[in-house]
């Protein structure tokens, strides 16, 4: 029973994940309310994994608060939207420490990858505006392929990665088909 619970919430975060992305290539923003219910259900989360409240609760506590402070920081610089921060910051009480880090390396590269092509499109469209990059895409396909990688059961894992890519490709598509319409300056607000 606990195992349909915990691969329950998993699914729901993937979910969660997947109508970020695509709100943030829709309107440049994550919602509030789909961040708060991501922190919301860390605490099932948690229970489902039989973490105990020392050390591994409050590793999770500090690791989302370190996460904020420097987030909240490039959030300041305008370097980052808030509801990216607040996504990062939700995300960082599920998923482990270790594995978080795997997150943000994935995303950067991801996010990397994003800006190339949309910077490339929109030179090639010489468009003046501010390039807007939804960077919820990126943060969105780091927390995919950690939950692909690291949570699902075996048979998922091996079926993870192609999963994933599909995600991305239909992601990326969407993204081409909405970007022409007119980007907002700056990137996701909430």
């Amino acid at each position: 029973m606990l195992d349909f619970i915990h691969y329950g919430l998993l699914a729901g975060l993937a979910i969660a994940l997947l109508f970020a992305a695509f709100t943030d290539i829709r309107r440049r923003q994550i919602d509030n309310w789909l961040n708060a219910a991501i922190a919301l259900g860390a605490p099932v989360f948690w229970w489902s994994q039989g973490l105990s409240p020392w050390p591994d609760i409050a590793l999770q506590f500090g690791v989302a608060l370190l996460a904020f402070a420097i987030l909240a920081g490039l959030f300041a610089l305008r370097v980052m939207g808030g509801g990216d921060v607040k996504l990062l910051t939700a995300l960082a009480l599920w998923i482990e420490p270790a594995l978080f880090v795997q997150l943000l390396v994935m995303m950067a590269l991801a996010g990397g990858v994003l800006t190339v092509v949309m910077g490339s499109w929109h030179l090639m469209r010489r468009r003046r505006e501010r390039l807007a990059i939804p960077y919820g895409v990126a943060i969105a396909i780091g927390g995919l392929w950690v939950l692909g990688a690291h949570y699902l059961p075996e048979a998922g894992r091996q079926a993870a990665p192609a999963v994933v890519a599909h995600g991305a490709a239909a992601v990326s598509a969407e993204t081409a088909a909405s970007f022409p319409t007119g980007a907002a300056a700056g990137s996701t607000r909430s």
